[in-house]
């Protein structure tokens, strides 16, 4: 993508009602259209929203497929795609302004500092599809099934709040279950190693995002846990 290309978008992302974006991590400050500042930590459903729905996040949500499909098929839900990348949230949130999607937003931040967006207990679920594995050992921190993650999705989520992995990575797919499995706040709901192998116990895990479809391609398989973190 051309830098011309780019900076159309971030143009139009700033004109997006639907999209909140946070230019500094350590000054972590929200702004919304036309980059004015907005506080909606704790104010999501009311001010945003004006519902008293649950909110779902997708992490590293990319171009938003599953933010958007989520929505789409849960009237009922408000859902959040989180990712650090302008012109990938640019791609979503159009689509969901198109589609008179009211109930699906985007944050533009890094998930390092999500705690400062959300209030305790604001957020129902999350949902993890298909983030960079990160398999360097040095790099273990950054994986988004982590310890250190998953302390800061405690910090926003409900007690007992249901969290969602979708991935391609056998790797990082088994680096997940060793973490639910140590950590005794963590329940293990689900897990296949193969959720196209036989009939799809939930219709949201048919969803395919681009990266999936490309994983699919290649032959790999999709693996999927859920599980409670207390």
């Amino acid at each position: 993508m051309s830098r011309k290309n780019k900076l159309q978008k971030f143009a139009e992302i700033r004109a997006f009602p639907n999209v909140y974006e946070c230019y500094d991590v350590q000054q972590p400050l929200l702004v919304g259209v036309d980059l004015q500042p907005v506080d909606l930590k704790g104010r999501w459903r009311q001010q945003h929203f004006q519902n008293d729905n649950p909110i779902v996040l997708e992490l590293a949500c990319g171009g938003g497929e599953y933010t958007v499909a989520l929505a789409q098929q849960f009237a009922e839900v408000n859902v959040i795609g989180v990712d650090v990348k302008g012109n990938r949230i640019w791609r979503g949130a159009k689509q969901a302004l198109e589609a008179n999607l009211n109930n699906a937003a985007f944050l533009r931040t890094r998930i390092e500092i999500i705690e400062y967006f959300f209030a305790p207990g604001e957020v129902d679920e999350i949902w993890i599809t298909f983030p960079d594995p990160f398999p360097r050992p040095s790099k273990v921190n950054r994986r988004l099934t982590s310890p250190f993650f998953l302390e800061k999705y405690r910090c926003i989520l409900r007690p007992g709040g249901v969290v969602h992995l979708k991935h391609d990575d056998p790797d990082f797919f088994r680096f997940t279950l060793e973490v639910i499995a140590r950590d005794p706040l963590c329940r293990l709901l689900y897990a296949d190693d193969d959720i196209y192998a036989k009939p799809l116990p939930w219709p949201e895990l048919g969803i395919r995002t681009r990266y999936e479809n490309m994983h699919l391609a290649e032959g790999k398989t999709i693996k999927y846990a859920r599980f409670i973190l207390h």
